[in-house]
């Protein structure tokens, strides 16, 4: 591989923008599928939890490719890594795209929960090759270009926003036509990547061993991965707990016995939980953002304030640079301050009553969960050097696999959970009625019947049909008037979703609260040893 006088490679500026459309392409796959799980709970009758079972599966997959990936990188060599994920991603519109109003209800179910399970498969492998090569690519400045590596997902977020509201809301664009657009992008990454050239870690440039590389994970970062293992395959794949935990724990001693038995690195075991709360916050209310803004306000608003985040996420993630050499804040020092804005801004969220509310307390919040993961990414590069890709690969892992298995399926629970609640507690004759036949469960909390989703899909449906109706009529303040469309019994079940909304965004923001206490812990540690530092095999910086 050559090298510039600038200590770049020749194709690094082509490599960054390969790898930028890459994760566009899953980016605008992910907004899309933001703004047309409604239409699926409509179309085929899923509930709150079982959309959230299908948007969670967009995630588990990523955990596959990455970590797999990250630990075969090196040695068999990132092209080969670009060419599956090309292929999955193919695969993943064949699978999705069969699904149809026809079928059953457990048909549709399984094709749209493996369509993005192999979408998410595909991200996964993609990061693989991403984050390890920026990494290497540019070793002084990690944290500001894989920052402006991840720039380009709030950036698909935005297109797949507006696709979603021009093409969806705006010409009536089928969901399938809409979410096969994310393939413009993926031919343009296969292109991009074609028949480059790529570096090799620090660590594999060394001759490190594949056990060398996984001491620092070791027993104690294995025991965050096989958690989530652990939940992939008891929710996830419906096996017996003893099954799944047998699986979990044959990845365990796997791992203790390639690092030879090493406890692993502490700060790195934080890290990695830590990330695993990033993905629950992040992706799994990125997941959710849409559907319920949507139903606090009116779905086309609901959009426009996904695209709105989104925007300010990709415009921020390009300023890393000021903020840490010319406020000479660290890494540490974001993270701790985007997760206090994180949690300020879902607190805000939950009371958001108009348009312009929810643009101010969604934009602190996007503010706030800019950072966090390019952030916690290059926070491992730069003190686990001898971990090579691996690490980074297993942080975005655990992050995906904790938005897939606890992030998505846990807010589609506490949406179900309150929504439920709160109409009980208003009028138990409608929920009667109206309450979900199949019970949502999560994790170790009691079950929760929610609210039917057809029902209310028919519901909203119905509304929405007023709001045109007023809005050609020119009557004013539509989303008001709507309301007086709905039967007593409808409107009772309408106010309990909403109600059901804020108490989700109020149980939300617990995460990145927890979160600001773990950052303010680290910086008070590295405050201690002198102050946060990148590290290099064999040297200090």
């Amino acid at each position: 591989m050559n090298i510039r006088q600038d200590g770049l490679t020749p194709n690094a500026p082509r490599l960054m923008w390969a790898g930028f459309l890459a994760i566009l392409a899953a980016g605008i796959g992910f907004g899309v599928r933001g703004g047309i799980m409604a239409h699926w709970g409509a179309e085929f009758g899923f509930t709150a939890k079982e959309l959230g079972d299908i948007g969670g599966s967009g995630f588990t997959g990523f955990c596959f490719g990455i970590i797999g990936g990250g630990i075969v990188c090196d040695k068999i060599g990132y092209g080969k890594l670009v060419f599956l994920a090309f292929a999955m991603h193919l695969l993943s519109a064949v699978v999705t795209l069969a699904a149809d109003p026809g079928q059953s209800h457990d048909t549709a179910f399984q094709l749209l929960y493996w369509g993005m399970f192999l979408f998410a498969f595909a991200n996964g492998t993609l990061e693989a090759v991403a984050n390890p090569l920026i990494a290497t690519l540019f070793p002084t400045k990690r944290t500001h270009y894989l920052n402006i590596l991840h720039a380009s997902w709030p950036a698909g977020l935005v297109l797949g926003g507006a696709i979603g509201w021009v093409l969806g809301d705006g010409l009536g664009w089928h969901w399938k036509s809409q979410l096969s657009l994310y393939l413009i992008p993926t031919v343009l990454y296969g292109l991009m990547f074609f028949r480059q050239s790529m570096p090799m870690s620090e660590a594999s440039e060394k001759g490190l061993s594949l056990g060398e590389m996984f001491k620092d994970v070791g027993i104690l970062g294995g025991l965050v991965v096989c958690y989530l293992l652990f939940l992939f395959f008891s929710s996830g794949m419906g096996l017996a707990a003893p099954y799944a935990y047998g699986i979990a724990g044959i990845c365990l001693i796997t791992i203790a016995v390639i690092t030879n038995f090493s406890i692993g690195a502490w700060l790195l075991f934080t890290l990695f939980v830590v990330h695993a709360l990033v993905g629950a916050v992040e992706l799994g209310t990125d997941g959710w953002i849409q559907n319920i803004t949507g139903n606090l306000l009116t779905p086309s608003e609901g959009k426009v304030l996904f695209i709105w985040t989104s925007a300010i996420m990709m415009a921020l993630r390009f300023s890393t640079d000021f903020i840490q050499e010319r406020l000479r804040i660290s890494p540490i020092g974001i993270l701790c301050a985007c997760a206090t804005l994180a949690t300020f801004g879902l607190v805000l969220a939950s009371g958001m009553e108009t348009f312009v509310g929810a643009m101010l307390a969604l934009g602190v919040y996007a503010i706030g969960k800019t950072f966090f993961w390019p952030t916690m990414l290059a926070v491992a590069s730069d003190r686990y050097p001898r971990t090579g890709a691996i690490a980074i690969s297993i942080m975005g892992g655990i992050g995906m696999m904790s938005a897939g298995m606890i992030g998505n399926p846990g807010l589609g629970y506490a949406k179900d959970r309150f929504a439920g609640e709160a109409l009980q507690e208003t009028s138990p004759a409608i929920y009667a009625e109206y309450q979900a036949e199949k019970e949502s469960t999560f994790l170790f909390f009691a079950g929760a019947r929610g609210i039917d989703g057809a029902k209310f899909g028919a519901i909203q449906e119905k509304r929405n049909s007023a709001r045109t109706e007023l809005a050609a009529a020119g009557a004013g303040n539509l989303s008001a008037a709507s309301l007086d469309s709905l039967s007593a019994s409808e409107r009772a079940v309408h106010d309990a979703s909403i109600e059901g909304d804020r108490r989700t965004l109020k149980a939300d923001a617990i995460i990145p609260a927890l979160m600001a206490a773990i950052y303010l812990a680290l910086l008070l540690y590295f405050k201690s040893i002198g102050g946060y530092k990148v590290l290099h095999l064999g040297k200090e910086t």
